[in-house]
């Protein structure tokens, strides 16, 4: 019964440190939004803040799972920017029905995802 709790609240830790990642990719794309209305930011500059909003996003979610966690914390970061990555990948194809970009494109985010969330678990 403890191991099924145990596996339980890991599955939990994952879902939390998603949830937060994804609430500060939600403010930070508003915030960005507005800086796009009032300021008309080239496309260079929104793509540097997008590519920003990932590793924030990872990172601050790795931290959290990472505190969690205790141990083994650089791992269950990439976990989490892996999983925050196939999320982001399975909206884009809902939404678009296909994936934009090259497949370079892709590993780059996943990349920045996965490293966003070991980054935080060692930082954590």
């Amino acid at each position: 019964m403890e191991k099924h709790l145990e596996k339980e609240s890991k599955v939990m830790w994952v879902l939390k440190s998603l949830l937060l990642s994804y609430v500060i990719t939600g403010v930070l794309l508003l915030l960005l939004t507005i800086a796009l209305y009032k300021l008309e930011l080239n496309e260079k500059t929104v793509s540097a803040a997008i590519i920003g909003i990932y590793l924030t996003s990872t990172l601050a979610g790795g931290v959290v799972i990472g505190k969690m966690a205790k141990t083994r914390r650089f791992l269950w970061g990439m976990l989490l920017g892996t999983g925050y990555f196939v999320l982001l990948l399975l909206i884009t194809l809902g939404v678009y029905h296909t994936l934009n970009g090259s497949g370079g494109n892709l590993l780059t985010a996943f990349i920045l995802c996965a490293g966003g969330g070991m980054a935080g678990g060692m930082i954590s």
